[in-house]
């Protein structure tokens, strides 16, 4: 399967934002074996939203669009759609049962702008966001999935994660998709890539590793296509052991999480406190460690003197 992603927004095209969430959905629908074969911007305007989705229509089997489904008017992207494919917009119970359970838990009332964003169009299957109002949309025609996902970058890795790729998997082969994420710290891309060579070019065929770095740290993703979920942890399992053997210092957790968290959680658990004094950090580090809800059990206090 090829596929082609689209952002709307003018935001983007003007360089107020910087566009990641294509560059993240290029690198997850490779670790499926789609081929990416565009990229395209375009502005949160009716015709230039319909024109893109007829560019397409039929000539990638998948067109991921982000943008434009918020509860403002500048968000035009799910009425564009419902036009274009000749749908209805209905309200979905489970979508706006979603809304009012988010809004719950943060002490929320539930606007009519917000009510809305539960009427998606009747030909579309929607796609239930854990983290935000704004359903995503799967709509087929002529050869080519289209499937629109919010702009808000968490919202549409959550979705992309917890919805597409697992319709993906089952849509290209019925295998399953299963990941991993391995932590470290403290040693930079190349060099790490350099001492796991043989151990990753060992791996099995049906897994893939991805490496992303952020400053200090470096995730390691493994990811594992098959038939079986368990059999897939259980491969999973084999290959972190034997990368456990060698760099066994250099991993600090084997869940996605920050250095500052797993700090905070071992000081819990071992019943320690902590306090800084820096210089030149100007309380980076306690900005950081108190950046954890709950820090109040174990930090102390910083001091901060330049010299």
């Amino acid at each position: 399967m090829n596929a082609a992603i689209v952002t709307i927004g003018d935001e983007i095209l003007i360089g107020q934002i910087i566009d990641t969430n294509s560059a993240w959905i290029a690198e997850n629908l490779n670790l499926l074996g789609i081929e990416v074969v565009e990229k395209r911007s375009v502005s949160d305007k009716d015709a230039a939203i319909k024109k893109v989705l007829a560019d397409f229509e039929g000539k990638v089997g998948l067109l991921v669009i982000t943008g434009g489904l918020g509860p403002t008017r500048d968000d035009i992207t799910k009425h564009s759609m419902n036009e274009y494919f000749g749908g209805k917009l209905v309200e979905n119970k489970e979508v706006l049962e979603d809304i009012h359970q988010l809004f719950a838990k943060r002490g929320f009332v539930v606007s009519e702008l917000n009510r809305l964003q539960a009427m998606v169009p009747d030909n579309c299957t929607p796609l239930r966001n854990s983290s935000g109002t704004a359903p995503g949309m799967w709509f087929e025609r002529n050869g080519t999935v289209f499937v629109s996902l919010p702009g808000v970058p968490y919202e549409m890795k959550g979705l992309m994660l917890e919805e597409v790729i697992p319709r993906l998997g089952k849509k290209l082969n019925g295998n399953i998709i299963f990941h991993r994420t391995l932590m470290t710290q403290g040693i930079p891309e190349s060099f790490l890539a350099m001492k796991i060579k043989d151990w990753e070019e060992a791996l099995p065929e049906n897994v893939k590793l991805a490496y992303l770095p952020r400053p200090g740290i470096v995730r390691l993703r493994l990811t594992a296509i098959g038939e079986n979920k368990e059999l897939l942890n259980d491969l999973l399992e084999v290959e972190i052991s034997k990368l456990l053997n060698i760099i066994p210092e250099d991993i600090f957790a084997f869940e996605d999480i920050d250095l500052e968290a797993i700090i905070g959680k071992l000081l819990k658990e071992r019943s320690y406190s902590l306090s800084t004094a820096e210089s030149c950090t100007g309380g980076r580090i306690a900005s950081l460690i108190t950046s954890i809800a709950g820090s109040s059990d174990y930090f102390r206090g910083s001091v901060i003197a330049y010299s």
